[in-house]
């Protein structure tokens, strides 16, 4: 079918979208309208952890759905138990609330912190984040967040967000107060340009957090469910959070989110927070199966692997054309480039023929990769050939 014979607006323009049509994917490759097929990099921006359609996430969703698909969240079904379970084992969290997308797990975490302030500490309710954060698109969550912009774009903004610097200690210090209540970041800043946190910060926080009496959040939207090597990427930096929320990779592609608290963080009352389709037993089951395939023995040791190899492949790119470096943590990298072509590699890129690839530039100076987890050898071989060709015809 031609991409003149659909009628694209009938969809509300919020994004500049190229002129295809993608109607299948299997793995790391997707499929366009006219057939050609494309090395995906980008995977949902880090949602297919597993890859696109993959097998153990649609017999999950097949069985789940002949049987049961949602009873309403006012009573138990057995995939979200499942699921729940696995996660709290698997982690230092003892309760777990499902939400249908990282910015919703979000939501209920600056929630749970708010509430946890009105017990705990006289109504404190300030939750420090850092700048250049992303934390959601909720009016809540875009405040939150330390994106530029983003603190007059529907304003009023809601309050009580004051703004550290990532990696900087005393930063955070200066910013505590009495109506202080937590501090909450990503492990490593995805769309600020996939910046790790160092140890020592994320330990100096910790402390910091036990100081004053404050909540420790991580948002591992991104980051979490094997993304940067292990299950969460807290489990890296030798610290317990008081909360964790997760999106993107628990679902694998479908919407489902997370948030958990350890035990006595878990201050809701009943009607305080719930949702329509939160934990309905198609999507757990689903992320049963994906937490299944991730937890499997020599899985998080493979992601770790391949991880090595685009970053030992991105810092040889990076040394022959004078750019750089690489950073990040697992299969979340970046290529940190010495000018602003990102958009035009990822838009020749995409071009290539027989075969696209499919990458992000989150900047102009920057390339994000967020393949699947079970992307293999083979393909980050060639993805890092591919672009070296890219570059090669955009700067000669």
């Amino acid at each position: 079918m031609e991409f003149s014979q659909y009628n694209v607006n009938t969809l509300m323009d919020i994004t500049s979208r190229p002129d295809l049509v993608f109607v299948r994917g299997q793995g790391s490759w997707l499929e366009d309208n006219t057939g050609k097929r494309y090395l995906d990099f980008v995977q949902g921006w880090a949602v297919n952890c597993l890859g696109h359609s993959a097998p153990e996430m649609v017999r999950a969703m097949m069985e789940q759905s002949a049987k049961l698909m949602n009873p309403s969240p006012a009573f138990y079904n057995e995939p979200s138990l499942q699921l729940a379970q696995r996660l709290t084992q698997a982690s230092v969290f003892d309760r777990v609330f499902f939400a249908n997308s990282g910015a919703e797990a979000n939501e209920g975490a600056i929630k749970l912190a708010r509430k946890w302030g009105r017990v705990n500490r006289n109504g404190a309710y300030k939750i420090i984040t850092m700048d250049h954060s992303f934390h959601g698109r909720t009016l809540a969550t875009m405040s939150a967040s330390g994106k530029p912009g983003w603190d007059t774009m529907f304003a009023p903004q809601v309050d009580g967000f004051p703004k550290a610097n990532l990696n900087d200690l005393e930063s955070v210090r200066k910013l505590i107060d009495p109506q202080t209540v937590a501090i909450m970041l990503e492990p490593v800043q995805g769309e600020g340009g996939v910046i790790p946190a160092t140890v020592e910060f994320m330990q100096g926080l910790r402390k910091l957090a036990d100081q004053h009496g404050l909540l420790l959040i991580v948002d591992e939207v991104q980051t979490g469910m094997g993304r940067t090597g292990t299950m969460f990427a807290y489990q890296q930096f030798g610290i317990t959070p008081d909360i964790m929320t997760l999106g993107k990779g628990i679902g694998g592609g479908v919407p489902l989110a997370a948030l958990l608290a350890r035990q006595d963080v878990s201050v809701f009352s009943h009607g305080e927070q719930g949702g329509t389709y939160n934990g309905n037993p198609l999507m757990t089951a689903v992320g049963t199966a994906v937490f299944d395939a991730l937890n499997a023995p020599g899985f998080l040791d493979t992601v770790q692997a391949r991880g090595k190899q685009l970053s030992d492949g991105l810092l040889a790119l990076s040394s022959k054309w004078g750019m750089r470096g690489e950073r990040g943590a697992g299969l979340l990298r970046a290529l940190v480039m010495d000018r602003d072509d990102g958009a035009a590699i990822v838009d020749a890129a995409r071009k290539l023929e027989p075969e696209g690839l499919l990458l992000n530039a989150p900047r102009g100076n920057l390339l994000r990769f967020m393949p699947a987890l079970n992307v293999t050898e083979q393909e980050v071989a060639s993805m890092l050939k591919t672009l070296d060709e890219v570059i090669t015809a955009i700067r000669n």
